[in-house]
C-alpha cells in the first residue's frame, strides 16, 4: 500500500487539508449520486476549494466516539485483532483516490483486510439484511482499491444495541466503475468545470448557497434553455394530472368514510382524523400589536423561480 502522509499527531485542520487534495471514501456516494446530503456540485466546489468543506455532524461525531468500542467487540466476537491505521493511503496509479481507514485486519486466511467501524439508527436496520447499505459498499470498495487488499469487514452497531459484522470481498466490476467516475470527477477539479447539476435537494441547495440573492437585471439564456423550459413545463403538467388522480382518490374515500376515523381495505387501513390546529393570526398581530410584531419577527431570504 502506498502511504500519502502518516497521521500520527496530526492537527484535524492538516487532517482536512490533506483530505482535501483527492477523493476520500466518504466522497464516493456523492459522485455516484447516492448521497442525498450532498451533491456532486457542492463536493466540486469544496475540492476546489471554492468552499469550506461542510464539518461532520453529530452523526458522524458519535460514530467517532464509538469506533474503539466497535472495534473491540469484532474482536471479542471473532479472534480477530485489528490493527489501527495512523496514515492516509494513496492508489499507486491514480493518486488523487486517498483511503483513511479504520483498519487492518491480518486474517489466518484473507491475508491483510480492510477494516471499517459504523454506527447506524435504527430506523435503517432494513438497509443492514444481508448486507451493508450501498453507500458504504461504494466506500469499502474504494478503499480496496486504494490499498489492492481482495476483502473487507465491516461491524456496525445498530440502534446502539444490535452489533452485526460483515465479509465484502473486492468487486472488481464496481472498482471500475468506481475509477472511471473518480477519474471524471477529478478532471473537472483539475480542469475547473462545475460538473452537470441534476435535480437534488442536494444541489437544489447547493445552487442556493452559491446564487443567495437577485440582482435585480436582466440576462439572456444560452439556446439549451428552450429545451430545459420544456422539460420543466411537461413535467410541471405531468405532476399536476398525478396531483389531481391523487386528490380525486383521496376525496372519493373520505366519501366512504364518511364519519368514521378509519376504514379497513384488504389489508389497508384508510385514516381520516380530526385534527385540531392552532395558529398565530400573524396579520391581525401585525396590525393591532405593530411594535411587538416587529420585536418578534424573523426576516428571511430566499428566491422564488418561475417561468412565464
Amino acid at each position: 500500500m502506498k502511504t500519502l502522509v502518516s497521521t500520527k499527531g496530526m492537527s484535524r485542520e492538516d487532517w482536512l487539508e490533506f483530505r482535501n487534495t483527492g477523493i476520500g471514501g466518504s466522497d464516493v456516494s456523492v459522485i455516484c449520486g447516492l448521497n442525498k446530503y450532498k451533491s456532486v456540485v457542492e463536493l466540486w466546489m469544496e475540492k476546489s476549494n471554492n468552499i469550506e468543506a461542510s464539518e461532520a455532524g453529530e452523526a458522524a461525531y458519535w460514530g467517532s466516539c464509538m469506533e474503539p468500542l466497535i472495534r473491540n467487540e469484532f474482536t471479542k466476537r471473532t479472534g480477530l485483532d485489528v490493527e489501527i491505521q495512523e496514515s492516509i493511503f494513496q492508489h499507486p496509479e491514480h493518486d488523487f483516490m486517498l483511503a483513511n481507514l479504520d483498519g487492518i485486519i491480518h486474517h489466518p486466511e484473507h491475508g491483510d483486510c480492510v477494516f471499517e467501524a459504523k454506527t447506524s439508527s435504527v430506523y435503517r436496520v432494513a438497509e443492514w439484511e444481508d448486507k451493508i447499505p450501498d453507500e458504504y459498499m461504494l466506500q469499502i470498495q474504494h478503499y480496496m482499491a486504494v490499498t489492492g487488499l481482495d476483502t473487507a469487514f465491516v461491524a456496525v452497531l445498530i440502534g446502539g444495541n444490535e452489533f452485526r459484522y460483515y465479509c465484502i470481498e473486492r468487486d472488481e466490476e464496481l472498482i471500475n466503475m468506481l475509477i472511471t467516475l473518480e477519474t471524471e470527477f477529478w478532471e473537472n477539479v483539475v480542469n475547473h468545470e462545475m460538473p452537470a447539476v441534476d435535480g437534488s435537494d442536494a444541489c437544489a441547495k447547493t445552487l442556493l448557497g452559491m446564487f443567495p440573492t437577485s440582482n435585480e437585471t436582466q440576462t439572456v439564456l444560452p439556446d439549451e434553455a428552450s429545451d430545459l423550459i420544456t422539460q420543466y413545463e411537461t413535467a410541471s403538467a405531468s405532476e399536476k394530472a398525478a396531483g389531481e388522480l391523487k386528490d380525486e382518490a383521496s376525496n372519493k374515500l373520505k366519501q366512504m368514510l364518511g364519519d368514521f376515523e378509519t376504514g379497513v381495505s384488504a389489508s389497508r387501513i384508510v385514516s381520516w382524523k380530526s385534527v385540531i390546529t392552532e395558529r398565530l393570526d400573524s396579520k391581525r398581530f401585525k396590525a393591532e400589536k405593530p411594535e411587538l410584531y416587529a420585536e418578534f419577527v424573523n426576516t428571511t431570504s430566499s428566491r422564488r423561480f418561475s417561468i412565464k
